[in-house]
């Protein structure tokens, strides 16, 4: 992200503004990885409802599997379940990657035209997938497609920051949210990135 996106979002958000000051440079990607999105996804369900340590752990694992690089979806449907429960994947989990594997390996996921899709579309698009909902999605678009406008106002994390930056007295629903960002956009997602931020900035200053 280019330091003028956090100029103008300072500049429209003055509680924002301070935290950017306290974080720094922005650390989203700039520009959309290219590729590798079978790939982002497969690592999205290994990662959900874990700790990152636990879930990188699994997740080299998994690649270890097959010789520590990630598999083409084909394989992954022809490695017996019992293989991959050894590597730490849950039953649950498996099937989500499996399904993943499957439905990319039929075409119906095309990744090819993926990243000319609207964001709604997008989203649509992998929520066919067993265990990719709204917030997966969400990420993948944040941190893979680089789209510069999203709200997970699902997302807990920042439901949780935003409460704290804005010294609310609850956490705020979606329409809440909606009303607090509209001064942030086209660049929400820089600004739910500072926002995640801040909460990590203040278990080290506390």
């Amino acid at each position: 992200m280019t330091p003028n996106i956090a100029r103008k979002l300072a500049g429209a958000d003055a509680t924002l503004a301070a935290i950017i000051r306290r974080v720094g440079p922005c650390g989203l990607p700039s520009k959309p990885a290219g590729g590798g999105y079978f790939e982002a996804l497969a690592e999205s369900i290994i990662y959900q409802q874990l700790n990152g340590k636990a879930a990188a752990t699994i997740f080299e694992r998994f690649k270890g599997v097959y010789g520590g690089r990630f598999p083409a979806p084909g394989r992954i449907l022809r490695t017996p379940d019992a293989r991959l429960r050894g590597a730490g994947l849950s039953k649950q989990k498996l099937a989500y990657i499996k399904d993943l594997s499957a439905k990319t390996a039929a075409g119906l996921l095309d990744f090819g035209s993926l990243a000319a899709l609207p964001d709604e579309e997008v989203i649509r698009a992998l929520s066919q997938v067993k265990g990719i909902g709204r917030w997966t999605a969400e990420m993948f678009l944040i941190f893979t497609l680089a789209r510069p406008d999203v709200l997970p106002a699902g997302d807990y994390g920042f439901r949780t920051a935003v409460m704290k930056a804005y010294r609310l007295r609850k956490l705020p629903d979606a329409a809440r949210l909606e009303k607090l960002s509209h001064c942030w956009r086209p660049y929400r997602s820089t600004a739910v990135w500072y926002l995640w931020q801040s909460l990590v900035n203040l278990k080290f200053s506390s």
